[in-house]
């Protein structure tokens, strides 16, 4: 059973939540500015039209399995197969790496809880392909390192300054980076 806490520390007089997401993993390998926003509450997704495109896709895939697994508001498997396996379904490879991470924290968290034996896969629906994911001694390290950074990205006061990129036009951030 996995019990649910949530810890809060003090940071500059006001209260921190020390939650890390697996939204926030992702975010902090597509851009630390983003990731910033996001612990802020500074969310420009809902009507971004890349966003609403992967929603669908989401929503219309993998019917037959029971989707969006949330365990303790910290992670969202988007489903699980009997077999011990979860999944995570992406659009493209575009943010690869970002997807990647995000299913080894996923796999991360749940040995933290005591949960083993799983595998883990990545979907790409349009693509027609998926690709295994596995956690290693040196990912768990690494994780540890991320889980750091993004507590000191929560911290600050103000957003990283934007490192502009070719897929930033299609951020739903992009107007609030640039103006």
């Amino acid at each position: 059973m996995i019990v649910k806490t949530t810890l809060l520390l003090y940071v500059r007089g006001e209260e921190m939540d020390k939650r890390v997401t697996g939204v926030m993993i992702y975010y902090y390998f597509v851009c630390k500015r983003k990731l910033w926003y996001f612990t802020h509450e500074i969310t420009m997704e809902s009507e971004n039209e890349d966003v609403l495109l992967g929603k669908l896709l989401d929503e219309n895939s993998y019917q037959k399995n029971d989707k969006h697994i949330n365990i303790d508001n910290i992670i969202n498997i988007d489903f699980i197969k009997e077999q011990k396996e979860l999944h995570e379904i992406k659009k493209s490879r575009a943010m690869e790496e970002a997807g990647i991470w995000q299913v080894k924290y996923y796999l991360y968290y749940l040995k933290q809880r005591g949960v083993i034996g799983l595998k883990a896969k990545i979907d790409y629906p349009l693509l027609k392909k998926n690709m295994l994911i596995e956690l290693s001694e040196e990912d768990e390290s690494k994780l540890n390192e991320i889980i750091t950074e993004i507590y000191a990205i929560k911290e600050q006061l103000c957003p990283p300054h934007p490192e502009l990129k070719k897929r930033c036009m299609k951020c739903a951030y992009y107007d609030l980076c640039v103006i």
